[in-house]
């Protein structure tokens, strides 16, 4: 009886914590993720299904300090115009939308690769609305390349997203270019296949052109446009030649004292600061790629993962030779916090047995020996992905898979953790819930100032189900 009541507490528990973290904005307790997972982790607590000691140990510090590093890594490069440089990348020299599209693509997954695919999503969203704006397309396939790219090329790295980060420290089988290897086929495969799914959906929407070159040059030259003259110069019709020569006396003397006096204000003191800045300006930015491929050989070279990239995040800090603090605000401790309760709920969870449960159940079918165990496997860890969200499916499979060490193979073991690493990042393409990616591209773009649009979660989910599929297919192949 005493284990019935604790199954129950911890699944009522657990259910608190998905409710809010599927739906963060219910009318009966709006509170959000974070919260709801702070509340998740207290009731498994309070239910006795974890005692405070173990609820501080469930939290796995090596992740947090990663998520951390990474992101004020990704603040300093921001700082740099690293992705402002990115953004001028989708528009220069573009031939056609066609080709932007591909760009969009490209871009997003490999600063997704990088630089976590939150992080890419939350930058670039304003850039592809602009692009839009200029090219007078509709937003959404836009959109919907930005986020679907940005789930599939983070999949590449462990550094390209939570669930990533997860599976390096719970598994302890890759370094990071062992993964990249095993991993990096599927990707570009994928990220191929994705772009031509794109292009094929809306082939008929991206051809449309509202507007043609001759109509946009005829609208600059409209008087709406053209700036106001001079009421002098365009109203007064009885100014004489005698007034006009005054006129452009004292025009052409006020110019020249004006010009005079600028030369004669301006000196080598004025110069030099701003030379001085534009030149500091550059050698900052400078370090700070340099920083960033330096930390980039060292995962490749299998150092530490955390204490590599915290590294490399107080270098840019020394570097930056300020306050940090304006930087540091621009982390999202939400985001943190949000990980210790999932890690503490999670845990309570297990402890409830119904994960060892369904997964002794599955696992007889679930075997990564044979084409049909791996489809089951991936049509599991998909449904978890888009029902408990990815990174909580990765900590409940990725604690079955470390407990099956002893009945499977190395080469079986890695396999199967490629499988729950590339399926459940593909997986978030589902639907607009699937990935914080998508969630992020949703709201900024929602939220954009001047040029706010609204991605539907049925129009999301048209292009979603076909894409989701068919690159989880092919990818599996090529992991397999």
């Amino acid at each position: 009886m005493t284990a019935l009541v604790k199954v129950i507490l911890g699944s009522i528990a657990f259910a608190v914590f998905w409710f809010l973290a599927v739906f963060p904005a219910v009318p009966f307790l709006p509170i959000g993720r974070t919260a709801g997972s702070l509340l998740g982790a207290l009731l498994m607590v309070v239910f006795q299904i974890l005692d405070p000691g173990d609820a501080y140990n469930a939290v796995n510090l090596q992740i947090l300090a990663l998520l951390f590093s990474t992101m004020v890594v990704s603040v300093y490069l921001e700082r740099a115009d690293m992705f402002q440089y990115l953004g001028k990348f989708l528009s220069w020299k573009s031939n056609g939308v066609k080709d932007l599209i591909c760009r969009i693509c490209l871009v997003s997954a490999v600063s997704s690769a990088l630089f976590t695919n939150d992080t890419s999503c939350m930058v670039l969203t304003e850039f592809v609305l602009k692009i839009a704006r200029q090219k007078n397309l509709p937003p959404y396939p836009l959109l919907l390349a930005l986020a679907s790219s940005a789930n599939i090329g983070s999949s590449a790295t462990l550094i390209g997203n939570p669930q990533n980060l997860v599976i390096a420290i719970e598994s302890g089988l890759f370094s990071f270019g062992s993964f990249m290897e095993g991993m990096l086929p599927a990707m570009i495969v994928g990220l191929v296949l994705n772009a031509f799914i794109l292009l094929v959906m809306f082939w008929k929407v991206l051809s449309i052109q509202n507007e043609d070159e001759e109509d946009v040059n005829l609208r600059r030259l409209l008087p709406a446009t053209m700036s106001h003259l001079p009421s002098n110069m365009n109203g007064n019709r009885n100014v004489g030649h005698a007034d006009t020569q005054g006129l452009e006396s004292r025009v052409s003397s006020d110019e020249h004292e004006t010009t005079h006096l600028i030369v004669h204000e301006m000196s080598e003191c004025d110069v030099l600061p701003n030379t001085w800045t534009k030149w500091r300006r550059i050698l900052w930015k400078t370090c700070v790629y340099l920083v960033m491929v330096g930390m980039l050989v060292c995962l490749l070279m299998d150092v530490n993962m955390s204490w590599t990239a915290t590294g490399a995040a107080l270098a840019l800090i020394v570097l930056g030779f300020e306050d940090a603090g304006p930087s540091l605000e621009k982390v999202s401790y939400y985001l943190l916090v949000f990980f210790c309760g999932m890690f503490i709920t999670v845990e309570g969870f297990e402890k409830t047995g119904i994960p060892s449960l369904l997964w002794d159940y599955a696992e007889r079918y679930a075997e990564v020996t044979s084409a049909n165990g791996i489809a089951i496997l991936a049509l599991v860890i998909l449904v978890l992905s888009n029902s408990l969200s990815n990174v909580p499916t990765v900590l409940l499979l990725g604690a079955r898979l470390t407990g099956s060490r002893a009945s499977m193979s190395l080469d079986d073991l890695k396999k199967a953790w490629l499988i729950l690493a590339w399926v459940s990042t593909v997986s978030g393409n589902l639907t607009l819930l699937g990935s914080a990616a998508n969630l992020i591209v949703c709201e900024q773009a929602r939220r954009s100032p001047h040029l706010a649009y609204n991605l539907s979660f049925w129009r999301h989910l048209k292009f979603g189900v076909p894409s989701t599929i068919a690159v989880t297919v092919v990818g599996l192949t090529l992991i397999s």
